[in-house]
C-alpha cells in the first residue's frame, strides 16, 4: 500500500462544540486568527496497524493520553511506534492556560485503579521507556503528588525493566508534593515552564515562572542522579532575548535536557500564534542551549516534551557518561 502523503498538521480533533464544552471559560474570547501554517509544518495522517493497536490498548485500558487530548501533532509517529504518553489524574484540568487543548473544569474523583491499569498497557505496550504526565489537580491535598508515586511503583513492578519520566504541574503550594514523587523515583523529572516569564499572566495565568524553576531546582537537589527537564514553546510572541534568559535561568537550576518545539494554536479561542518560528531559527536555539551546557537538547518545529522520548533518555545517558569521563582525565 502507498504511504499517504503528507498533510498540514491537524491541531485538534474535537469540534467547535466539543471544544465549548471542554473550555468554557474561553467562551467569552474573541476568536484569534493565527494565519496559515507555513509549509515546514507538516505531518503524516495517523494511519497503520501499530498505530490502531495502540489505540486499542489505551481505550481498552480506559486510559487518557496527552497525545490525543492535547491534539498532539506527533500522534501518528509516537503510537506507530507505541510511544504513548498516558495522562493521569483524569482528563479535566483545574487550570485554564490559553494555549492548552486539555479540558477545564471540575474534575470527578480520582480513580483509584489508574495506576494498575497505566502499568498493565505499559507491559503489554512493551515499553522500554514511558512518560507520564498529568492533568493539574488544584483540588487534591498533594496536587496528585502519591498517584504519581503509585503509577512509577506499579511500573516498576509490572516492568522492572522500563524507565519512567514524568511530566509533573507545579504542585503549587501543596507542601511535601515533590518529596512523595521523588522518593519512587523516576528515572526522569520533567516540568515545563512552557514560555518566558513575560507571558505568563496571558499563557500561564494560573502558574508561578520562578516557583517552575524552584521545582525544577529542587528535584535535582533532592535526588541528583535524577535527570531533570524542561521545555518551551515559541511563537507566542517571545523575543530571543527573552529564550536566552529562559537557557540561563534552566542552567541555574541544573537542568540538563531542554525542548523547544513551535505553539501551535487548538482553536480560535485559544492564545494565537505571533509567528511561525523558522527551522533555522530552531537551530540557532539548539546551538544556543548546547553552548549553555545542556546535557541534551530537542529544538524544532514539531518537538514536543515526550517527542522521541525513548531515544532521547538513551542519548541523556550517554550524554551524562561522557561528561564524567572527561571529568576524570
Amino acid at each position: 500500500m502507498a504511504e499517504p502523503a503528507p498533510s498540514p498538521v491537524t491541531i485538534s480533533r474535537h469540534g467547535p462544540a466539543e471544544r465549548a464544552l471542554r473550555h468554557p471559560e474561553k467562551a467569552h474570547r474573541p476568536d484569534q486568527e493565527s494565519g496559515r501554517k507555513p509549509k515546514w509544518i507538516r505531518v503524516k495522517a495517523p494511519v497503520g496497524k501499530v498505530y490502531n493497536e495502540t489505540k486499542r490498548i489505551v481505550a481498552d485500558k480506559k486510559l487518557a493520553t496527552v497525545c490525543e487530548e492535547a491534539g498532539c501533532p506527533n500522534i501518528g509517529e509516537c503510537w506507530q511506534q507505541r510511544h504513548a504518553t498516558m495522562m493521569i489524574l483524569g482528563s479535566v484540568c483545574t487550570r485554564a492556560c490559553t494555549f492548552c487543548n486539555v479540558a477545564t473544569g471540575k474534575p470527578p474523583a480520582l480513580d483509584p485503579h489508574e495506576p494498575e491499569r497505566v502499568a498493565d498497557a505499559v507491559a503489554e505496550l512493551g515499553l522500554r521507556h514511558v512518560v507520564i504526565t498529568s492533568v493539574d489537580r488544584d483540588d487534591l491535598p498533594d496536587g496528585g503528588a502519591t498517584h504519581f508515586y503509585r503509577t512509577i511503583k506499579h511500573i516498576r513492578a509490572r516492568c522492572p525493566e522500563t524507565t519512567v519520566e514524568i511530566l509533573t504541574p507545579d504542585f503549587q503550594g501543596k507542601r511535601g508534593a515533590l518529596d512523595i514523587v521523588m522518593r519512587a523515583p523516576p528515572d526522569v523529572f520533567n516540568h515545563n515552564l512552557e514560555t518566558v516569564p513575560g507571558l505568563y499572566t496571558e499563557v500561564r495565568p494560573g502558574a508561578k515562572y520562578y516557583g517552575s524553576l524552584k521545582l525544577l531546582d529542587q528535584a535535582k537537589e533532592r535526588n541528583p542522579g535524577v535527570f531533570t527537564k524542561s521545555g518551551i514553546m515559541v511563537g507566542l510572541g517571545e523575543t530571543r532575548a527573552q529564550v536566552a534568559q529562559v537557557m540561563d535561568d534552566l542552567r541555574a537550576a541544573d537542568v540538563d535536557f531542554l525542548t523547544i518545539g513551535q505553539y501551535l494554536q487548538p482553536s480560535p479561542k485559544h492564545h494565537r500564534v505571533a509567528d511561525y518560528v523558522t527551522p533555522e531559527q530552531f537551530d540557532a536555539y539548539a546551538r544556543m542551549a548546547r553552548g549553555k551546557g545542556f546535557l541534551l537538547v530537542s529544538s524544532s518545529p514539531l518537538t514536543r516534551s515526550s517527542y522521541h522520548a525513548d531515544s532521547d533518555f538513551a542519548a541523556l545517558r550517554a550524554a551524562r557518561e561522557a561528561k564524567l569521563a572527561a571529568a576524570k582525565v
